[in-house]
């Protein structure tokens, strides 16, 4: 199997089969949650292409563990429109029995570009440092290494605090689906999972916080292959959690992250 991407494509399918590029920290047998997103995002980005629109908010679903093998990816328009359409794309798995159920599942839409650019609005500052200016770095806990993190390269990391967001700038080394060059947005989504990390306070030997979905909101697309994450996490007394981050280029913030955690205390 081809190891220079995070999925290679089954030749004349639209089946994908992962690759260990692909792999969780939290089980080798499941996925992180950036790839499957990337791929979603992909399918999303294809799926009955009409120019001069673009992706505006993705929302993936996280209905199980998504296996490190091969996954069928469908993808269809739900309500279209000139201006304004909503997309929706599954990851499908075979099981054991001969029958088959989707793992994740994203919604989005798609709208119409126009030229705003007298009426533009940043939603932060710049990160700095910047992706080229700042020193390599790991933002995750020390253990956390091998799989889909390793997948990316890493600069300009501070660690959270129960004050300051954490803090990263990652660039995927290895394309989505091997053999394609990665859209801007498909990129983004490349790393945009990694926030629940980046924002975590709690020592993951002790807690689990798994995400159950991600949303992004792309307010503009990105440029360059560097993606700045800054992350925080507010977590309540009852198991449920949420991380919020931005996303930046090297010019400025891009867009937002929302993610639903599900944090429990290990027996």
């Amino acid at each position: 199997m081809n190891e220079d991407a995070l999925f290679v494509r089954v030749e004349g399918t639209d089946r994908y089969r992962a690759t260990r590029l692909t792999t969780s920290v939290w089980a080798e047998t499941m996925q992180h949650g950036a790839p499957p997103s990337a791929l979603l995002a992909r399918a999303l980005e294809q799926c009955s292409p009409v120019p001069g629109t673009r992706l505006a908010r993705v929302t993936m679903e996280i209905l199980g563990p998504v296996p490190v093998g091969e996954l069928t990816v469908q993808a269809r328009v739900e309500r279209p429109g000139r201006r304004v359409a909503m997309l929706s794309a599954d990851l499908v798995t075979d099981l054991p029995d001969g029958s088959s159920r989707a793992v994740a599942r994203a919604t989005a839409w798609r709208v119409a570009m126009t030229d705003t650019s007298a009426a533009a609005q940043t939603l932060d500052s710049p990160l700095v440092p910047g992706p080229d200016e700042s020193e390599a770095g790991w933002a995750f806990p020390d253990h956390w290494h091998g799989g889909f993190l390793d997948s990316l390269e890493f600069r300009g990391a501070r660690t959270v605090t129960a004050s300051e967001p954490g803090r990263v700038w990652a660039r995927p080394r290895y394309p989505v689906v091997a053999g394609e060059q990665t859209s801007p947005i498909v990129g983004l989504f490349a790393v945009a999972d990694i926030a629940n990390g980046v924002a975590a306070l709690l020592d993951p030997t002790e807690w689990t916080f798994l995400n159950t979905d991600l949303t992004v909101q792309i307010v503009r697309e990105p440029v360059g292959e560097w993606v700045g994450v800054q992350a925080r996490t507010a977590i309540g007394d009852d198991g449920i959690g949420l991380c919020t981050s931005t996303l930046y280029d090297a010019t400025g913030a891009v867009g937002r992250t929302f993610q639903t955690l599900e944090v429990r205390a290990r027996s």
